[in-house]
């Protein structure tokens, strides 16, 4: 008898990546397993899971719009709709167990699983876990993190370190490989800052490098500078005048593994995906949290790293004014460089898709 699984949530990379690492990793334990996700519908998930070979099935649900509140008349509707279709998703698939990774999608899945006695593991990212995620622990069999301390969120018996799984074709070139250097024409003698804001972008980030240009110009470092799509032309634009333009502009990075492997230093969001990958690469970063996500969960994760001196952090307000000077000081210092990339690389946790689906397999 084929063993069944549904994984549900996304709505960004930093929830879809680890996603399809558990799903690839079921189906290298299982090889006759099926495989379902829940997604929510306009999101990036309905793209990326179809594309990683798996079936996706998508939910009318979106966030609460916490400007405009009497939109949140249709959120309610939809999600109320989203947890009908749910229950009945799961119901006609009928799971062994149901994985949510986060993302609006996971909770109506989740509460349907629950409602019919399903098993169901979180993957809880971050280092602050949402309030969805406190919610559909009560229910959970297992609940997979990738910080310490999560008691606080969690009951302590449900809780496993596993860590979050990330891309594995970023472990496969080594440091400063010259394949990468030659991929992106690139100097191996000079030091390099690979700027990256997320899936999406970040606007934030992309308005401090701007601001920062003449410095850069005359900085005598390399930039890779991933801007997003929503970005890209004001970028290509900003550059033209340079006249030592050592900064590729690009709006995506298909080569990730390339890119982090020819990196001194890393500009970043405080994603927890993002975070992950960066431990387990040991790269020196600067991590500028977004404020626009929920219980400002990206400043508590990247403060994990401040704590331990393994991330510099600087908010998104004072980004403007300090980035630039923050990057340009940092990457001069190789004994701050050497020390930031020893100190992350602590942090990082090995294997993670493995041992979440060693607790998945567990429960049947």
């Amino acid at each position: 008898m084929k063993n069944k699984f549904i994984i549900s949530g996304g709505g960004t990379g930093g929830h879809i990546f680890p996603a399809i690492s558990i799903a690839n990793e079921l189906k290298k334990r299982c090889s006759d397993a099926e495989i379902l996700f829940v997604g929510a519908e306009g999101r990036m998930e309905m793209e990326k899971v179809p594309a990683a070979g798996y079936k996706i099935e998508g939910l009318p649900v979106s966030g609460l719009n916490r400007k405009k509140l009497l939109k949140n008349i249709n959120v309610l509707r939809n999600y109320f709709k989203s947890q009908r279709l749910a229950k009945s998703i799961v119901k006609h698939f009928g799971p062994d167990v149901v994985i949510g990774v986060g993302g609006y999608a996971s909770a109506p899945t989740l509460n349907a699983a629950g409602k019919l006695n399903i098993p169901t593991v979180l993957q809880e990212q971050n280092s602050y876990a949402g309030v969805a995620n406190k919610l559909l622990a009560k229910k959970a069999k297992k609940i997979c993190v990738a910080y310490e301390g999560m008691e606080r969120f969690f009951p302590k018996e449900k809780i496993v370190l596993t860590g979050n799984p990330v891309r594995q074709n970023l472990l496969a070139t080594t440091p400063k490989a010259k394949e990468a250097f030659d991929f992106f024409r690139l100097d191996t003698d000079k030091k390099t800052i690979l700027v990256v804001g997320g899936s999406l972008g970040a606007r934030t980030v992309n308005q401090s490098i701007i601001a920062g240009l003449n410095k850069l110009d005359t900085s005598g470092i390399q930039f890779i500078w991933q801007t997003g799509k929503f970005y890209i032309e004001e970028a290509r634009r900003s550059v033209e005048h340079l006249r030592h333009p050592d900064i590729i502009v690009t709006d995506f990075i298909a080569q990730m593994d390339y890119a982090y492997s020819v990196a001194d230093l890393v500009i970043s969001r405080a994603g927890a995906g993002a975070i992950s990958e960066l431990c387990l690469l040991g790269k020196a970063c600067i991590l500028v949290p977004s404020p626009n996500v929920a219980e400002d969960h990206q400043t508590q994760n990247a403060l994990a790293l401040v704590k331990k001196d393994a991330a510099i952090m600087i908010t998104d307000a004072e980004a403007k004014n300090k980035l630039i000077d923050t990057a340009l000081e940092t990457i001069a210092d190789d004994e701050k460089l050497n020390a930031l990339s020893a100190n992350i690389s602590k942090m990082a946790q090995e294997d993670s898709a493995g041992r979440i689906v060693d607790e998945i397999l567990n429960l049947i």
